[in-house]
């Protein structure tokens, strides 16, 4: 497929290329967190990453004194395996070269299924920090060349934590899996308790 550049026009609808903001202190903390070679993992919260100048900053400039939580996505991946998305915007900064695999909200049918024909690649170059926006389909990024990324992630405080009421089995409902996280699997990524909705090819980038 095709692999934009997060540089380019084309991200417009989906995000933002986030400038003038020092990260070099998240960048740091972010070099000594796990980073597995065959599989990802995912923190919600760092305290390494949070307890710093840029992070901080971070917090008041982009989200705008909103409380927030700063953890990372590291490891390998090159399957899309699921879309999510959130009712606020998601920040990503990236300390080597990924690639996003990206949709739309507004593409989901009224049964909550979404083709992924319809999904777009993009590079997020090593170094970057992007603003990700609420309508857009996101999941785990994925590797370039076959290696191992560490990617900032910073959503609003209690994003992606464990539900304390029980939901579904019907409408959007049953697409929350997380607080504040809604997410549409595909049947090949055997995800337990995920709604598989994604229609067509588990999407694999190499």
């Amino acid at each position: 497929m095709i692999i934009h550049n997060v540089n380019d026009e084309s991200f417009h609808p989906y995000g933002r290329v986030i400038s003038g903001i020092d990260v070099s202190g998240i960048m740091t903390a972010l070099k000594d967190t796990e980073c597995p070679n065959d599989h990802t993992i995912y923190v919600a919260s760092d305290p390494k990453l949070e307890d710093t100048d840029s992070g901080r900053r971070m917090q008041q400039v982009v989200d705008g004194e909103l409380p927030v939580q700063i953890g990372y996505c590291n490891g390998y991946n090159v399957y899309l395996n699921a879309l999510e998305y959130h009712r606020s915007s998601e920040i990503n900064i990236a300390e080597n070269d990924l690639i996003l695999l990206l949709g739309k909200q507004q593409d989901i049918s009224d049964d909550f299924h979404y083709d992924t024909s319809k999904v777009e690649a993009f590079l997020v170059p090593a170094g970057t920090a992007i603003e990700v926006y609420a309508t857009t389909l996101h999941y785990a990024p994925c590797s370039v060349n076959g290696a191992p990324f560490r990617c900032v992630v910073v959503l609003p405080k209690g994003t992606n934590t464990e539900l304390k009421a029980a939901h579904g089995p019907s409408g959007e409902d049953k697409l929350l899996t997380a607080v504040n996280k809604w997410l549409i699997a595909h049947e090949d990524a055997k995800i337990e308790g995920a709604f598989n909705g994604l229609i067509g090819e588990n999407i694999r980038v190499d």
